[in-house]
């Protein structure tokens, strides 16, 4: 799903009165989020988050 309110996309992990939990496709915080500022995903926009948290976890120090 897309965060409306700033682009970032989750995966669903939970939801709690009108508020659902995402938590980025690679792992990471989860953060809450309106259930009306949620829209699909498009799976390009899914599969560019998932490149971007591995190579996020493999930069060298």
């Amino acid at each position: 799903m897309i965060d409306s309110r700033d682009g970032r996309v989750g995966e669903v992990m939970g939801h709690v009165g009108g508020y659902v939990q995402l938590r980025p496709p690679g792992g990471g915080r989860e953060w809450d989020c309106p259930a009306d500022a949620l829209s699909p995903a498009p799976p390009s926009e899914v599969l560019r988050a998932r490149v971007r948290e591995l190579n996020r976890g493999r930069r060298l120090p």
